[in-house]
Order: structure tokens, then sequence, then C-alpha cells
């Protein structure tokens, strides 16, 4: 069986202010760094077959993801496709306002000036079929908005649940492959 894991990055500063980051930087806090460290640690007794990390580009994601390579001695490349989904007009704002709340389930909506959810699918879903067709297992490090369209490829979502699907920093979560 042909697995992929997902880790969201370490908690930001943003995070914590409950703000939407989108292709905004923000970076790790401190206990962000210590979420990475442990998943790395985590990873270095028991790799669950990892064997290379590919992250986003976004300065959270990629500390993240240098910080698990550290611990566990797995290869890095950087993956643009992770990068997080552009939010457009509501970047900087809070994560649950009854706008944002509302526009995430129209999914051709591009939130003025950012990008919208079927352009992030399909960004994902390629990486995804591509990864499908090559060898070893990879540890994809990248954002919450990211985590909600591979949830999406592997298991069926109402637009409702693929609106509110989150998971936590550097929680790790397994795919299997059809």
């Amino acid at each position: 069986m042909h697995t992929v894991y997902f880790t969201r990055h370490g908690q930001t500063v943003w995070n914590v202010e409950n703000k939407i980051c989108g292709v905004t930087d923000s970076p790790l806090t401190d206990l962000g760094r210590s979420q990475a460290r442990a998943l790395g640690r985590q990873l270095a007794d028991d790799g669950h077959g990892i064997t290379h990390i590919l992250c986003s580009p976004l300065s959270r994601a990629h500390e993240t993801a240098q910080i698990i390579a550290a611990e566990t001695g797995l290869p890095l490349t950087v993956e643009p496709r992770l990068r997080e989904q552009a939010f457009g007009k509501y970047e900087g704002t809070p994560r649950n306002g009854p706008a944002f709340t509302l526009a995430k389930l129209h999914f051709c909506d591009r939130f003025e000036g950012g990008e919208s959810m079927l352009q992030l699918a399909a960004r994902i879903y390629g990486l995804l079929d591509d990864l499908a067709a090559q060898d070893g297992t990879a540890l994809l490090v990248a954002h919450n908005g990211i985590a909600r369209v591979v949830q999406s490829y592997f298991h069926p979502m109402t637009n409702e649940e693929f609106a509110l699907f989150g998971i936590g920093n550097c929680a790790l979560v397994r795919y299997d492959f059809p």
C-alpha cells in the first residue's frame, strides 16, 4: 500500500492572534518550533516509512520542515504547489469572521485578489496524483487550507465538512492511496 503523510506547520504568531495567514508570512512561535522538534523526534523514533519531506515555500512551513529534517535526517525539497491558498482580502482578518466563514463555502470565489478553492484543489490534486505514481513515502509539510484539500482527495466530504475541516499544528495524518 502506497502512503503519504501530512502535517501542518508549527504554531505561528497569527495562529495565536486568530488571523488568516494565507500567503502572508507569519513566523513560528517558540511553541511552534517545539512542536516541530517533537514531531521530528517522533518520526526519528518511528519513521512510518517516510523517505522524504516536501514542504511549502512559505517560511512557517519551510522552517517546520527544516526542523523535522534536522531531527530525522530525511531529505527535504521545497514544493511550490504546497503553498497555502491566497485568501485575498481576508488575509490578516479573524479566522472565524462571519464573512470568511460564508466565503469558504463558495468554491469559485477568489476573495478579491486571492485564489479559489477550485484553483487550489487543481494544484494539490495534481501533486497528489504525481506522488501516487512515485516510489517512496512523502511527508507533506504545509498549511490548514492544504489539509482540507488533501482530506477531500482521499475522503468524500460535503461543502460544509470541507469548510470546517482542519488539523492542529504539527498533527500527523496518514493517507493511503487506493
